[in-house]
């Protein structure tokens, strides 16, 4: 197959803790630490000890995924009360897709003593959320433009639909990845944890659909618009995204090893995610009506 690393995961999965190292781990390994079985110089995440050789692996992730939860749902609740706001419904899918990802974390990487099979179904479900939420995510940036009527069944249909057709195709893959239902992607497993599919739709897609997102909302904010202010926000979602990437794929490794396992960026990289979606609400909110319903 060549030396190309394309499709590879085996350094990811070695240095930082993501929910695909769950679903393409060797049957002979599985039920093992997070990270055992990307190799010896993997580190493991200890977290807590519950007892009877079980972990509480990643306890900083799951209270920054229980913020975000929260977080989320006030959003969601603000959006509502934003009266006649270009794109709100359609900001509001978004903001579930966002919701879900949290849930699933928790549960996915969060290193719960869940069995296996159950952590490799929350695993496969999040690694679908996250292609489905960039996609709505880019959609959103289509929303201002008013090609179709925002708010209208037509309108959310299409999201909606589309949205569905991603997390059912993506989810798949990774199901059948995970379950080895059909046996056609267990070459996905060792040497290399290699899978071309997921690593184009879990990883290479959601940064197309954000690039082009911040190109559609930066044209229309400065060319249509006419506006400068906004843009602040907007390039903070992107620089808080882009600083929770390095901490997850680069500085991971080294916040895991020094701390034997306590914590790695996963940790730092759900916390910007958090605040990156808080800044893309700020943004909607700052190029829609500011007239606010009374309570």
């Amino acid at each position: 197959m060549g030396s190309t690393q394309f499709g590879n995961f085996g350094d990811f999965c070695r240095d930082s803790t993501l929910p695909i190292c769950n679903i393409l781990i060797p049957r002979s390994l599985q039920n093992q630490p997070p990270g055992s079985a990307y190799g010896a110089d993997a580190c493991v995440l200890n977290g807590i000890s519950l007892g009877g050789g079980r972990h509480l692996a990643n306890l900083g992730t799951i209270l920054v995924d229980g913020l975000a939860i929260l977080t989320t749902l006030f959003l969601i609740w603000r959006s509502e009360r934003k009266a006649a706001a270009v794109g709100r419904r359609e900001m509001q899918l978004f903001l579930l897709g966002f919701l879900l990802i949290s849930i699933c974390e928790i549960f996915s990487v969060g290193g719960f003593p869940l069995n296996d099979a159950t952590r490799r179904g929350f695993s496969a479900a999040h690694i679908a959320l996250i292609a489905t939420t960039f996609w709505m995510l880019l959609l959103n940036g289509l929303v201002g433009y008013q090609l179709l009527d925002d708010g209208t069944p037509i309108s959310i249909g299409l999201v909606f639909l589309s949205a569905a057709a991603f997390f059912i195709g993506t989810g798949y893959i990774a199901l059948d990845t995970g379950f080895s239902w059909t046996g056609y992607w267990d070459d996905s497993f060792e040497p290399r944890h290699r899978n071309i599919a997921l690593y184009v739709l879990y990883q290479l897609c959601p940064l197309v659909f954000a690039f082009f997102y911040f190109i559609l909302e930066a044209i229309l904010v400065l060319r249509v618009l006419g506006e400068k202010r906004p843009m602040i926000w907007l390039v903070a979602a992107a620089i808080l995204f882009a600083i929770g990437q390095v901490f997850q794929y680069v500085i991971s490794v080294h916040i895991c090893n020094p701390t034997n396992g306590a914590i790695d960026g996963n940790f730092f990289q759900a916390l910007f995610n958090v605040l990156s979606v808080v800044m893309i609400w700020v943004f909607w909110s700052s190029i829609t009506e500011d007239d606010w319903p009374a309570v």
